[in-house]
């Protein structure tokens, strides 16, 4: 099964070879609290980018190790790509921008990403 996403306008979308997540993050962060994103967290293989790069703006902030892709046309977040605490290259899917998924069914857990 594939999960597909994308920004509002469609100039980014992709897929993520998995089932649908239950579980999901709710950061704090200064930027995911302003975006309101929901978080599943992939390998970079799972991670099939369908879309031309040209269209993406990078924002990195703190610690540089996130970098959170924006759509140049619509300004719509719908991933991250970086590494995680323990070293390993990760994408972060926002779940709000993925088709399908009933995010009443997800199990939501607070992440205090202010702190760090």
């Amino acid at each position: 099964m594939s999960l597909h996403g994308s920004c509002h306008c469609g100039k980014i979308a992709y897929t993520v070879n998995v089932e649908p997540p239950t579980d999901a993050i709710e950061c704090n962060c200064s930027i995911c609290r302003r975006k309101g994103s929901l978080l599943a967290f992939f390998t970079p293989d799972q991670f099939t980018l369908k879309t031309s790069r040209d269209d993406i703006s990078v924002y990195t902030f703190n610690q540089h190790v996130i970098r959170h892709q924006f759509c140049k046309v619509c300004g719509c977040g719908p991933f991250a790509e970086g590494v995680g605490p323990g070293g390993q290259a990760m994408v972060a899917i926002n779940l709000r921008c993925v088709e399908g998924i009933d995010l009443a069914k997800i199990r939501i857990t607070p992440f205090d990403g202010a702190s760090l």
